[in-house]
C-alpha cells in the first residue's frame, strides 16, 4: 500500500477529450479489424491550462483514430493515436493501447459486463505524468427499447505527480427506429479518490446523443453542456466507426459486427435488441 501511495500523488491530471463514449461491451468478431475516428470540438471551454504548460481546451479539436482487433469472442485489443488541434497547430499525444474483456456474446444479453484496461504513453502538453492506466468496468442492462450502461472509471497516473482519479460515465438510451437511438450520457471527474474537491472543482458534463447507421458507417453524435465551472461549457462529439468484413465470412456489409465499444448500430446488433 505504501508503494501505491507513492505512485499516486496529489496533483489533478489533465483530461484530454480525445475519446468521449460509454463502453457497452460490444467487441469486434474473432479475426476482425475495426476502425473508429473520434473528433471532439470544444466550442466553449476552459481558458486556463490544467497545469503550467498544459493545453487550454477552449476552441480546441481533440480526437484519435482507434484501431481494434477481435482476438476471441470475449477479448479485443486496441490502439489509439490521440491528438489535439489548437491555434492551427497539430499536437500528438503519443499512443494508447487497450485490452477489453467482456462476457461472451455480451451484445446478446439482457445483462452484460466487462472491463477495459487502457495504458497511455502521454506527452508533456497533455499530462504531468508520462504513463497512465485507465480501468473501466462495464455494467449494463437492455431490453427491446431501452439500454442503461455504467462505466465507473478509475484513472491512475504513475510517478510523483500522479493520482488515482474517479471519473464515472453513464448512458441511458431509447430505440426510436431500427437504426436510430436517442439518449443521454453523463461524464464526470470527481478528482482524486480520498480528497474530492468541492462541486465547483469537479467536472460534470451532460450530453444529448444519437446513434445511427449511415451506409456502412456507425455514427455517434452528441452535444455536451458542462454543469460546473471546472467543466468545458459546450462540447460536440462525433464517432465514426467501420467494421471490416470478417475473414472468410460471406455476410453482407449490413451483417458486420459492431465496431468495438461504439453503441451497436449495425443490423446484426439491432436484431439482437428486437423482441
Amino acid at each position: 500500500m505504501a508503494g501505491a501511495a507513492f505512485l499516486f500523488g496529489a496533483v489533478h491530471p489533465a483530461r484530454a477529450t480525445d475519446e468521449i463514449q460509454v463502453y457497452n461491451a460490444a467487441i469486434a468478431a474473432v479475426g476482425q479489424f475495426t476502425i473508429q475516428q473520434h473528433l471532439n470540438d470544444v466550442a466553449l471551454g476552459l481558458k486556463d491550462p490544467p497545469f503550467p504548460g498544459g493545453l487550454v481546451s477552449n476552441h480546441s479539436i481533440n480526437g484519435t483514430p482507434e484501431f481494434a482487433y477481435g482476438v476471441t469472442d470475449w477479448w479485443e485489443l486496441g490502439l489509439y493515436l490521440p491528438f489535439s488541434i489548437q491555434n492551427q497547430q497539430f499536437l500528438s499525444d503519443a499512443f494508447k493501447i487497450r485490452t477489453l474483456f467482456v462476457s461472451p456474446n455480451a451484445d446478446k444479453r439482457d445483462f452484460f459486463y466487462g472491463v477495459n484496461l487502457e495504458f497511455s504513453n502521454t506527452t508533456p502538453k497533455f499530462a504531468q505524468t508520462r504513463f497512465t492506466l485507465e480501468v473501466r468496468p462495464i455494467l449494463g442492462v437492455r431490453n427491446a427499447d431501452w439500454e442503461f450502461i455504467v462505466n465507473p472509471i478509475l484513472d491512475a497516473g504513475f510517478g510523483k505527480l500522479g493520482e488515482l482519479d474517479f471519473a464515472p460515465a453513464t448512458r441511458v438510451a431509447r430505440k426510436l427506429a431500427p437504426d436510430t437511438y436517442l439518449g443521454m450520457e453523463y461524464y464526470a471527474d470527481f478528482g482524486q479518490i480520498g480528497s474530492f474537491p468541492g462541486l465547483a472543482g469537479q467536472q460534470h458534463t451532460l450530453f444529448v446523443v444519437t446513434d445511427f447507421k449511415l451506409g456502412v458507417l456507425d455514427v455517434d453524435f452528441g452535444i455536451g453542456y458542462g454543469l460546473t465551472s471546472s467543466s468545458d461549457r459546450w462540447v460536440f462529439k462525433t464517432i465514426l466507426g467501420y467494421a471490416f468484413p470478417v475473414p472468410g465470412s460471406t455476410s453482407s456489409a449490413d451483417d458486420r459486427s459492431a465496431t468495438g465499444p461504439v453503441n451497436p448500430m449495425t443490423r446484426n446488433a439491432i436484431r439482437l435488441l428486437q423482441p
